[in-house]
């Protein structure tokens, strides 16, 4: 079974037109299903709404396992799945790495289902 791997949504954005405009290739189609499928998981969910709630707009994993009551490598496992989604951006700063949500992520995603 082959894994399908989301392109970075900025890339989705520059290469598909939206797809209420015209039909997607099953590539692309593939491509935007696995970034919307890191989306459809409740503990992302939370964790973007999470970071962008908090005060700097960004958080570390030290901040979020409290409030998700899941362990560290958990939570960095949903912040890698979100980061490889386009979702996250990643700054690692000493021994953390502090989370961001990407500027235009969710645009990106309003752009491609032809909602901008």
């Amino acid at each position: 079974m082959t894994t399908i791997e989301a392109l970075p949504l900025r890339d989705l954005r520059s290469c598909c037109a939206p797809l209420t405009r015209a039909p997607l290739s099953r590539a692309n189609a593939e491509s935007l299903a696995a970034s919307l499928k890191a989306l459809a998981d409740p503990t992302r969910l939370r964790i973007l709404s999470m970071i962008a709630a908090h005060a700097d707009g960004e958080s570390c994993v030290c901040d979020l396992t409290d409030p998700l009551q899941l362990s560290q490598p958990t939570v960095s496992h949903h912040l890698r799945v979100l980061t490889e989604a386009g979702f996250l951006e990643r700054e690692k700063r000493g021994t953390w790495a502090y989370f961001r949500i990407v500027d235009d992520a969710f645009a990106s995603i309003a752009h491609l289902l032809g909602r901008d």
